[in-house]
């Protein structure tokens, strides 16, 4: 077993979250698997299943769900996964935040602030 350099654990994690930005479920997984915490954050605070959320991943951010991600994992500006999934309108993501148990509530603005702020209001958000 060898120890990353700083610069070296910087530079997987710059790739993981742009892994995490396109959806390569499977590449992701191979870095968890190999010792890249689920929750990992890039300097933003934002998370994998963030990123993923965000660009509209579903598989990407179902199987990170699987894997344990915490799916109220705030970032630097205090936003949810699901606010960001509602903000860009995907529906199938923020349908499998909230069925992990998203808090509907938690962050700034909330996934029902969110919802109400772009129209979205017509969203399935229970919880």
């Amino acid at each position: 077993m060898f120890e990353l350099t700083q610069e070296q654990a910087g530079r997987v994690l710059e790739i993981a979250m742009d892994l995490a930005r396109q959806g390569e479920t499977e590449q992701l997984l191979e870095f968890c698997d190999h010792g890249l915490p689920v929750d990992s954050q890039d300097a933003d605070g934002n998370s994998l299943l963030m990123l993923s959320a965000y660009h509209g991943h579903v598989g990407t951010v179902s199987a990170l769900l699987d894997r344990g991600a915490n799916p109220d994992l705030r970032n630097s500006r205090d936003q949810t996964p699901v606010a960001g999934a509602l903000f860009k309108g995907e529906d199938a993501v923020v349908a499998a935040l909230v069925a992990a148990g998203a808090d509907l509530d938690a962050g700034t603005p909330t996934a029902r602030q969110a919802a109400a702020l772009f129209g979205r209001a017509g969203i399935a958000l229970t919880g």
